[in-house]
């Protein structure tokens, strides 16, 4: 199958790279609040659920899914209340959340199979109660750069808000200062996917994922899954920026023997500027 960057060569706009892998994919709904759980799903073989980070949607993964999807069966949903899927009912509980994200789960999953849960950023965090509902069911929880451990964010530069803008041009600088600030190791590897994908994702979130994320919710969900966990980190992440090792250690804590790799060069969107790498240390990790 072909990843984006062979379209992106042959000159396909950044809507047309998303439009392909999405139409790749089986997009199913599952009960969601008033509305519906997006998920799209590529592939066969042993389950494999990807969930998003904040202000993101399934697009987090575009540059893995299809090549995860070779020998497994990818499930990327929409998180609730961003992407295309409906709000949660209120207030905000990711315990609640989490709930539905599971619900969906058994009605798409039936029986009493196990599945692999990889989770990146506020994915991670949700994961956390995720992963101690599913139960027996989960396999391995993959925390890719994640918070929610307790632990602070590394201080970094200032970013501005889209929504004060007052156009679309304006909008764009934002999500370019948000993706060199927040998202990236290199700003020379933001492309114009990364900025389509961030401009989508971010205008389309409603849930306050970083409140969220700013709890201490993974750390707490931790003991009940030790010796299902690892972790994926881009070693210049900038929300653990000089404590990434704080971050391993409170992993550790709760699963000393957790497998804890990071990825050189890479911030922390790491599936997606180091897509290659991300890929063979996941499926290294799940083999």
């Amino acid at each position: 199958m072909p990843i984006p960057p062979d379209m992106a060569a042959l000159g396909a706009t950044p809507a047309a790279i998303e439009a392909h892998v999405a139409g790749l994919a089986r997009r199913v709904e599952t009960p969601c609040g008033d509305g519906s759980l997006v998920w799209r799903i590529w592939g066969e073989g042993p389950p494999l659920v990807l969930l998003h980070g904040g202000y993101g949607g399934w697009s987090h993964w575009i540059r893995n899914v299809l090549p995860l999807s070779r020998n497994r069966q990818v499930l990327a949903v929409d998180l609730p209340g961003l992407g295309e899927s409906a709000m949660p009912p209120a207030p905000e509980d990711p315990q609640a959340m989490a709930a539905i994200v599971v619900d969906g789960l058994h009605r798409l999953l039936p029986g009493d199979g196990t599945l692999d849960l990889v989770g990146f950023s506020f994915g991670g965090v949700l994961g956390g109660p995720v992963a101690v509902q599913l139960g027996d069911r989960l396999r391995r929880f993959v925390i890719v750069g994640s918070n929610g451990l307790g632990l602070p964010r590394a201080p970094m530069a200032p970013m501005g808000s889209w929504r004060r803008q007052p156009d679309r041009a304006a909008r764009l600088a934002v999500h370019q200062q948000t993706l060199e600030v927040l998202m990236f190791a290199d700003a020379a590897r933001i492309d114009p996917l990364a900025l389509h994908l961030q401009e989508g994702n971010a205008e389309s979130g409603r849930v306050r994922s970083p409140e969220i994320s700013r709890t201490d919710i993974l750390a707490r969900s931790l003991p009940p899954l030790r010796g299902r966990l690892a972790a994926i980190w881009g070693e210049q992440d900038n929300i653990g920026r000089g404590a990434i090792a704080a971050r391993r250690d409170v992993l550790r804590a709760a699963d000393p023997h957790i497998p804890f790799h990071t990825i050189p060069g890479a911030g922390h969107w790491v599936s997606y500027e180091a897509a290659e790498a991300f890929n063979t240390t996941l499926f290294g990790l799940l083999d």
